[in-house]
């Protein structure tokens, strides 16, 4: 497993994609998974703030997401706990209006899947985000309908929306997310980290 952490560490297939950004930044991959782990976090990409930390969720997504799972730092960024593969492991940057680029395909093409093998088997996927989504169950439908239909996959998989607070009137939207869909992550998580 080291030696595939150390060839993402060193990616730079993106460069050339980057510098022709509004953000014009240089590849940064941020790794953290391990084998063996009870929980995978499937993202989308770092943003602006990970990039700069060098850790995954530094920002204030990763607190709703902890929040959202019922876990404190602690727990979230101990690797033997739990493992962050997101579709793309850098920063994809912005677009002319501020916007964040989607993961680049290549990323996922050349990483993903040689990661999610190497880990395992994990109990409880957590999905964040339609990119995620899309990947790991194959689905066409919006991320509300596949959120809503987190039963057809739990309690392995649990598809989430982005923690971004772009996604708070979707929460206010949505109440049974709050009621209905977290209170049974958050049960899934402590029996996974508890087995």
């Amino acid at each position: 497993m080291s030696d595939l952490q150390k060839e993402i560490s060193a990616c730079r297939l993106c460069a050339d994609a980057f510098a022709q950004t509004a953000t014009r930044h240089a590849p940064r991959p941020v790794v953290w998974f391990r084998a063996g782990t009870p929980i995978l976090v499937a993202g989308q990409a770092p943003g602006a703030r990970v990039h700069e930390s060098g850790r995954p969720f530094t920002d204030p997504s990763g607190d709703r997401l902890r929040d959202w799972l019922g876990i404190d730092e602690g727990v979230f960024y101990n690797r033997d706990r739990l493992s962050i593969v997101p579709m793309a492991f850098c920063f994809p940057g912005y677009d002319e209006r501020k916007a964040d680029l989607p993961p680049p395909a290549l990323c996922r093409k050349t990483w993903h899947d040689r990661v999610v093998q190497a880990l395992g088997p994990v109990p409880l996927t957590v999905l964040v985000g339609g990119h995620a989504h899309k990947y790991h169950l194959g689905v066409r439908s919006s991320v509300t309908e596949t959120v809503r239909n987190w039963r057809d996959h739990a309690p392995h998989i649990f598809a989430l929306p982005h923690p971004s607070w772009r996604n708070t009137a979707w929460i206010k939207k949505n109440p049974w997310f709050e009621t209905d869909l977290l209170p049974a992550l958050r049960a899934r998580v402590q029996e996974v980290l508890n087995d």
